[in-house]
C-alpha cells in the first residue's frame, strides 16, 4: 500500500473511531438517498431470499438441491436438457410400485393396480423434472444474475460511498492543518460516490418489469405442471375404477383346505407315536367314559406319547400327575400334556 492509501485509511478509521467513541456526527445523507437505499436494501433482500426458498420448494432434499445449482452450468456445456439430475420422488416411488407389481403379477387386481399407479408416478417424474428446468432457467437464473450483478454493485458503491465520507469528514475538521484542494477533492470524490450509489439503486428498483415477467413465467411453469399432472392422474383413477369394478365382479374363489393326514401308528412295537400319511377316521369312545378334547395339534417327541390332531376326541385312562394325562385313541395308549385338551368327562377317583 502507498503512503497515500496509508493515510487514507488512517483518516477513515480516526473518523470512524471519533463518531462511535466519541459522539462525532458526520456529514448526513438527505432523507431522499435514504428511502431510495431502504427500498433498495428491501428489494436485493426479497431477491436473494426468494432464490434460496424456491430452490427448496424444488427440491427439500439438499443434496438434489446442490444438483440443480449445477443445472445452469450444464445446460450451457450441453444445450438445453432434459433431465436436471438426479431422481425425483415420485420416480423413486413409481419403480417399486412397477418392480412388485410385476413381481405379484399383473392378472392379481392388486399388482395389476400397482404397476397402473407405478408408471402414472414416472410420468409424474418426468413432468416435474420438466417444472425444475423451466423454473430454474426462466426464474432462479435471471434473479440470481441480479443477485450477482446488480446487488453487489449497490453494495460496492455503498462501502465506497461510506468510505469517501469519513475520509472527507476527517479533513474538513481539520480544515487548517490540511490543504483546502485536498479537502475539495475528497467532496468530489464523495458525491461522485453518492451519484454512483443512487444510479446502482436506481437501476435495481426499474428492474420491476423484468420481475414481474419472471415471476409470471414461473407461475405459467406451475400452472402447466399441475395441469400434466392432474391429467396423468386423472387417467390412472379412471384405469382404477374398472379394476375395482372387475374385481368386484369376479366370483370369489372358496378356499377348500385338503384333507388331513392321520396317525399312521403301524407296527406298536416299532412304532414311537410319529405321523404318517392315511385316511381320518372318526374316533372311537363310549359315551360317559372319561374323555378329553384336543384344543391343539400334539406331535409327539418321545416314546410313549401319544400324539393326536385339534378337535379330536381322546378316552382317558389315568392322570399320572398334575401336568400329564395317560389317554388311548385309535387303539394306541400313551401319555400327552394336560394343557393342550379340555376335559370333557373327569376322571372318577
Amino acid at each position: 500500500m502507498s503512503v497515500a492509501g496509508f493515510k487514507k485509511q488512517f483518516f477513515k478509521a480516526s473518523q470512524m473511531m471519533s463518531e462511535k467513541v466519541g459522539g462525532a456526527e458526520g456529514t448526513k445523507l438527505d432523507e431522499d438517498f435514504k428511502e431510495l437505499e431502504r427500498k433498495a436494501d428491501v428489494t436485493s433482500k426479497a431477491v436473494v431470499d426468494v432464490i434460496g426458498k424456491t430452490s427448496e420448494y424444488l427440491q427439500p432434499n439438499p443434496a438434489s438441491r446442490a444438483k440443480l445449482t449445477m443445472l445452469n452450468t450444464v445446460s450451457k456445456i450441453r444445450g438445453q436438457v432434459n433431465s436436471p439430475g438426479y431422481p425425483q420422488p415420485e420416480g423413486l416411488l413409481g419403480e417399486s410400485m412397477t418392480k412388485y407389481g410385476r413381481d405379484i403379477g399383473e392378472d392379481n387386481s392388486f399388482g395389476g393396480a400397482l404397476v397402473d399407479v407405478g408408471e402414472a408416478m414416472k410420468r409424474l417424474a418426468e413432468v416435474k423434472d420438466s417444472l425444475d428446468i423451466d423454473v430454474k432457467q426462466n426464474f432462479i437464473d435471471p434473479l440470481q444474475a441480479v443477485a450477482e450483478k446488480d446487488i453487489k454493485d449497490i453494495q460496492h458503491h455503498l462501502k465506497k460511498l461510506e468510505g469517501r465520507r469519513l475520509d472527507y469528514d476527517y479533513k474538513k475538521k481539520r480544515q487548517g492543518k490540511i490543504p483546502d484542494e485536498e479537502i475539495r477533492l475528497s467532496l468530489e470524490k464523495f458525491h461522485e460516490s453518492k451519484d454512483m450509489a443512487e444510479s446502482s439503486m436506481q437501476n435495481l428498483l426499474e428492474t420491476d418489469v423484468e420481475q414481474v415477467s419472471q415471476l409470471s413465467a414461473f407461475v405459467e411453469s406451475l400452472l402447466q405442471y399441475h395441469r400434466q399432472a392432474t391429467e396423468i392422474l386423472e387417467e390412472v383413477t379412471e384405469r382404477l375404477k374398472e379394476r375395482v369394478n372387475e374385481a368386484q365382479s369376479r366370483p370369489k374363489r372358496e378356499f377348500k383346505p385338503k384333507p388331513r393326514q392321520s396317525f399312521d401308528y403301524g407296527d406298536e412295537e416299532h412304532s414311537n407315536g410319529g405321523y404318517a400319511a392315511g385316511p381320518v377316521s372318526p374316533p372311537a369312545y363310549t359315551p360317559g367314559e372319561p374323555s378329553c378334547k384336543a384344543l391343539y395339534d400334539f406331535v409327539p417327541e418321545n416314546d410313549g406319547e401319544l400324539g393326536f390332531y385339534e378337535g379330536e376326541i381322546i378316552t382317558l385312562v389315568r392322570q399320572i400327575d398334575e401336568n400329564w394325562f395317560e389317554g388311548r385313541l385309535r387303539g394306541q395308549t400313551g401319555y400327552f400334556p394336560n394343557n393342550y385338551v379340555e376335559v370333557i368327562v373327569p376322571i372318577s377317583h
